[in-house]
């Protein structure tokens, strides 16, 4: 799997602050980020895989709900974050 646990923990601590803070706006959006990241690679060489792009669809949108949030909770860090993940906005 593309995703293991370990890397799911490394990314919650770069970006949640701790290991265990799952539940963490900034995590969360780091998360997502390398998923959508990984399912793009996977649609460059599987263009007809439509049950990828739908999915890749969704976690863009659940991304873009949690980056409006946290704009909405702190500027600054949000600013911060973006740039560090290196989403366009």
């Amino acid at each position: 799997m593309y995703l293991s646990a370990e890397k799911k923990q490394e990314i919650f601590k770069k970006y949640g602050g701790d290991a265990k803070n799952t539940g963490s706006t900034e995590g969360k959006i780091a998360l997502f980020s390398f998923r959508i990241n990984h399912l793009t690679e996977h649609l460059k060489n599987n263009r007809k895989d439509f049950g990828t792009q739908k999915a890749l669809l969704d976690l863009v949108g659940k991304r873009r709900k949690l980056l409006d949030y946290y704009k909405n909770k702190d500027i600054v860090k949000y600013r911060e974050l973006i740039k560090d993940l290196g989403i366009r906005k």
